[in-house]
């Protein structure tokens, strides 16, 4: 038995003449594991005590009742060992490219940053703590979400020997590839539902707080820019998109049968003359709305009077109202205030909401 321990484990080594204690590496699959087996005097494995590196004990740690139910009815160590790869090996392609624990300090500081920052504040965090979700809302009460993603990356790292107590003493004969995570020493990466750029400073001492409280900033800087959507949102017919998100940018409306104006709005600049296209059969595909009058009557208009009101003095238009909420006989067409017909209301283009041609508004 001590030649098959010494063939199959040759890198694990007896410690003193007795060989009650043993020390050295378990290799499975080309990798090597520090273990630690102190046997009593009567070599007895029932009260035997098996020691490992913090690699392979978080492989076993599912497997810990295995391992001692193993340990208890095995006769032999050599037997035991065996089982015991046999075990890693399952273990090892089960979790084939899992994540690496980061070390305790990563820990405390992240959920010391999250207590900071406030835990109503977090809504989604990942099972390694590397990905979270933060929610803002704005003075307008919209709500918004700030993905952060904690950068790590590969490097090569000892095995690392953990004793009963867990206290660590290094090992840099045996060294893996493994991921660290960077936080705080690297900006994490940042992702939010915006029609600019999301452009967060960080340094090394910068903080979960501090990224929510520049995401604040950002979003108050574009609440006019919402403003001005939402109240088209709500008083116009949207034919495009369907179904808006904050970066969108650009909404297409219902002026009249077959007719519709694309409106793009610059996010740094809500109330500054936004980009205008007709649409429709007779205008072929894009034509453009740039003519000194327009120009003119949107300047004059646009520090007293609501975005839709002014795109309706610009275009010389009456009124612009919600279209599609009520019965056929109560539509109001868009480009005037009389109440329209089936014939005349305007015809969706999206896909989703398609009428048949009908004949142009009065005017």
């Amino acid at each position: 038995m001590e030649d098959l321990l010494v063939t199959e484990n040759p890198l694990l080594l007896p410690l003193n003449k007795e060989k009650t204690a043993y020390d050295g590496f378990l290799c499975v699959q080309d990798r090597d594991f520090r273990i630690r087996v102190l046997l009593p005097s009567d070599l007895q494995l029932k009260r035997a005590r098996l020691h490992c590196c913090w690699q392979l004990r978080h492989l076993l740690r599912e497997y810990e009742l295995i391992v001692r139910q193993r340990l208890q009815q095995s006769a032999q160590l050599s037997t035991f060992l065996l089982e015991l790869k046999t075990i890693v090996e399952v273990c090892m392609k089960s979790r084939a490219g899992s994540f690496a624990i980061p070390p305790p300090q990563y820990y405390s500081q992240l959920i010391s940053e999250m207590e900071t920052l406030g835990w109503d504040k977090i809504i989604f965090l990942d099972t390694n703590i590397q990905t979270l979700k933060l929610k803002a809302e704005d003075s307008s009460g919209r709500q918004h979400t700030l993905s952060i993603k904690l950068k790590s990356k590969q490097i090569k790292y000892s095995q690392y020997w953990l004793t009963e107590e867990d206290h660590v003493t290094g090992s840099t004969q045996n060294q893996e590839n493994i991921r660290v995570s960077q936080h705080p020493a690297e900006a994490p990466e940042c992702s939010a539902d915006l029609p600019v750029p999301l452009n967060l400073t960080w340094t090394p001492q910068s903080s979960l707080e501090l990224l929510h409280s520049q995401f604040l900033l950002l979003l108050e800087s574009l609440a006019e820019f919402w403003d001005v959507l939402d109240e088209i949102d709500q008083k116009t017919w949207i034919l495009e998109p369907e179904k808006p998100s904050r970066s969108d940018t650009v909404r297409r409306v219902a002026i009249g049968s077959n007719v519709s104006i694309r409106v793009e709005v610059d996010p740094r600049h809500p109330k500054m003359l936004p980009e205008c296209c007709l649409l429709g059969a007779e205008h072929g595909t894009l034509t453009p709305v740039s003519s000194p009058t327009f120009r003119m009557f949107w300047k004059l208009n646009s520090r007293h009077q609501p975005p839709t009101k002014n795109l309706v003095s610009a275009l010389s238009v009456a009124s612009v109202t919600h279209i599609g909420l009520g019965p056929p006989s109560q539509i109001k067409c868009a480009m005037t205030p009389a109440v329209a017909s089936p014939s005349t209301r305007p015809a969706s283009m999206s896909g989703s909401e398609c009428y048949p041609p009908a004949g142009r508004a009065s005017a």
